[in-house]
């Protein structure tokens, strides 16, 4: 039986991480998105809900039954502490379902599994259960740029976003290999993930 190749993928806000994550999904790779498992958790209905509302109280869960976002961001920013009694709630969540991802794509025979993980980084565990991994990197500038036109925001919230993730430096040192999506069509990024995914025999 061959080896699994667990590849963590990470980058910046408006890097490009999700697009590239796409392209090696269609090269055959098996994506796991350690985002959207969040989200799931704290959407309405998600096995966080009820362990957030007896922690920060009802008023954090929105008429529908999902996670106030907008409401415990700004808990958070008043209350740093509160990012962690948050992250001690969703993250085993994260844990088991993303193990549960992991063993339905090794039972599925796929040859690599992609770990779509935003704070890879900042974390602790993660570099320890990944085989390499795979840096999207492009300059700050153009990051701002991007999310300003892509979500609408003010550039002092995109800075305040970056300034609250891994430094680029920080991410380049982790880094196995880059991935520079800096000035890059569509068509030449994908020609630079065909490369990757060659290379993760795919």
């Amino acid at each position: 039986m061959q080896a699994v190749i667990r590849l963590g993928l990470t980058g910046g806000i408006g890097s490009g991480k999700s697009t590239v994550a796409a392209m090696l999904s269609r090269h055959g790779a098996a994506v796991i998105d350690a985002d959207a498992i969040s989200r799931q958790t704290t959407a309405a209905g998600g096995a966080a809900i009820e362990a957030i509302r007896q922690t920060f109280g009802p008023e954090f869960i929105t008429p529908d039954g999902a996670l106030d976002r907008e409401r415990m961001r700004e808990r958070v920013f008043r209350a740093p502490e509160s990012r962690r009694q948050l992250e001690h709630i969703v993250h085993p969540l994260v844990g088991l379902e993303t193990a549960r991802q992991t063993e339905a794509a090794v039972a599925d025979g796929r040859r690599c599994i992609v770990f779509d993980v935003p704070l890879l980084v900042e974390s602790s565990h993660w570099r320890a259960r990944l085989d390499q991994v795979l840096v999207v990197d492009c300059r700050p500038e153009l990051q701002i740029e991007r999310v300003m036109q892509r979500n609408g925001l003010p550039r002092e919230t995109v800075l305040d976003i970056m300034a609250s993730q891994a430094s680029r430096s920080a991410r380049l040192r982790a880094a196995d290999l880059v991935l520079c999506n800096d000035g890059l069509t569509l068509d030449e990024l994908a020609m630079e993930v065909k490369q990757i995914a060659v290379r993760f025999g795919l």
